[in-house]
């Protein structure tokens, strides 16, 4: 028997679409949606669902992102073909996005018991929804937001890669966040901050939820009716949520978000604290 029904798996596919690209934290809000409902969220079986279930919200990003992709991707390979097409930018950004992806793949194989195990607790994700919100605080303040997409560097991708292993040690802390919060501190702009973190997810996420997948379908599991209904959700949802996402940081700060983690925290803390949730 699964140990997430269909209606779970809908509801928290909505909540990774909504969730995944804002810098506020999807992995958290699954954890607190999880616990809300009833579902063990240290399950292995539930762990990987969560994994699984991100691949529909890439999906997303593959769609949006079709022509940009397409464009890197052919000038990848044309510089493979040809040494002269090989100070191309989009050509060297592949390159930097593969090499920023190899710290946090080396990281979450090596850390996955400790991942999997205590720091999958929702304690972890309270305090770090509150401490990734000082960290995105500053970063939008500090930064001087003159730097496009175009000025982008190997040192940027892999600072802002390696920046993706935050989220995975401390659900909470936001892959997103820490990704745009990083790439501000490099004086990027908002909006090539937001792209970049997109760009940068598509590997990192897409092999983390097919390595998870047989953990998911393990045991009771959870079965593939629901992880079909929840990817293809988060699919949809997470399309809209990109869309809105790039108008809203092309003019507006990160203010509503640092906020709103900062609530959803306090208040995760308050609902362990009284026994209302358990961690």
């Amino acid at each position: 028997m699964s140990v997430i029904t269909l209606g779970q798996a809908i509801v928290l596919g909505i909540v990774e679409g909504v969730t995944e690209f804002l810098p506020i934290s999807s992995t958290g809000h699954l954890k607190i949606a999880e616990g809300l409902m009833g579902i063990p969220v240290d399950d292995t079986a539930v762990v990987g669902f969560t994994a699984v279930i991100q691949v529909g919200a890439i999906a997303a990003v593959l769609v949006y992102f079709f022509t940009d992709i397409v464009r890197i991707v052919s000038a990848w390979g044309r510089g493979l073909a040809d040494r002269r097409q090989r100070d191309q930018h989009d050509y060297k950004f592949a390159w930097w996005v593969i090499y920023a992806t190899l710290p946090i793949v080396a990281v979450g194989l090596l850390a996955k018991p400790l991942i999997a195990g205590s720091l999958a607790s929702l304690w972890v994700v309270a305090g770090s929804l509150i401490v990734g919100s000082g960290l995105m605080w500053a970063a939008d303040r500090m930064g001087r937001h003159k730097r496009g997409e175009g000025d982008t560097t190997f040192k940027d991708a892999m600072l802002v890669g390696c920046s993706q292993i935050l989220a995975l040690l401390f659900p909470g802390f936001s892959r997103s966040g820490a990704t745009m919060s990083t790439a501000l501190f490099l004086d990027l702009d908002r909006l090539a901050a937001t792209r970049l973190s997109f760009f940068l997810g598509i590997p990192a996420l897409t092999g983390a939820g097919l390595y998870e997948l047989k953990d998911a379908m393990a045991g009771p599991g959870v079965g593939a009716a629901p992880l079909v209904v929840g990817t293809a959700v988060s699919f949809v949802v997470a399309y809209a949520s990109i869309a809105w996402l790039l108008r809203y940081v092309a003019r507006h700060s990160f203010n509503v978000f640092v906020g709103y983690r900062i609530v959803v925290g306090i208040l995760l803390f308050a609902l362990l604290g009284t026994g209302a949730l358990t961690a």
